[in-house]
């Protein structure tokens, strides 16, 4: 019998649901079930194998949802796989490496909550339009201006299919 797996996801301006489409399309591809769901919308997490969330980072921190979703099911989570990724334009700047442990340094509230298996941390998408907040947009429109960013979609589908593949063996 496969291994259901939940892949939850809080989102932005919507990398996070991308990004939680490839990695339940890789999983599938692999022998597994998954189910992609918000975190708004899963209220039972009995009967899945493992589970699969991530979010967007705003102001260096996973979504408020997200949280709700760690504390809400935190019981249940810390009973199976739980592994964690996070969407983050810090991971689409040129010398990303660089920043490799400040964006990992995100994930340490996540971690105080549920322990996960496995962390993937990954650029998304930068669409200023969809930016809710005027400050935010006019934030990212000098932060592209002095060359930290450029707008439009820096998802990295085979670095999302490489975490997912390492997952297939431990969920």
């Amino acid at each position: 019998m496969s291994k259901k797996i939940l892949i939850t996801y809080a989102t932005y301006t919507g990398s996070a649901e991308t990004v939680a489409g490839i990695i339940s399309s890789d999983l599938t591809a692999r022998g597994l079930t998954t189910e992609v769901v918000p975190m708004k919308e899963v209220n039972d997490l009995s009967k899945y194998d493992a589970v699969v969330a991530g979010s967007a980072i705003h102001s260096g921190r996973w979504l408020p949802e997200a949280f709700d979703f760690l504390n809400t099911h935190r019981q249940e989570l810390n009973s199976r796989p739980f592994a964690a990724y996070l969407v983050c334009m810090t991971m689409a700047m040129k010398k990303r490496d660089k920043y490799l442990q400040f964006v990992s340094d995100f994930m340490i509230p996540v971690r105080e909550i549920v322990k996960p298996v496995s962390e993937g941390h990954f650029a998304g998408k930068l669409e200023i339009r969809k930016i809710k907040s005027l400050s935010e947009k006019i934030k990212f429109r000098i932060s592209v201006s002095a060359g930290v960013w450029k707008e439009g979609d820096h998802i990295n589908s085979s670095e999302i299919v490489k975490w997912s593949e390492s997952l297939s063996h431990i969920l």
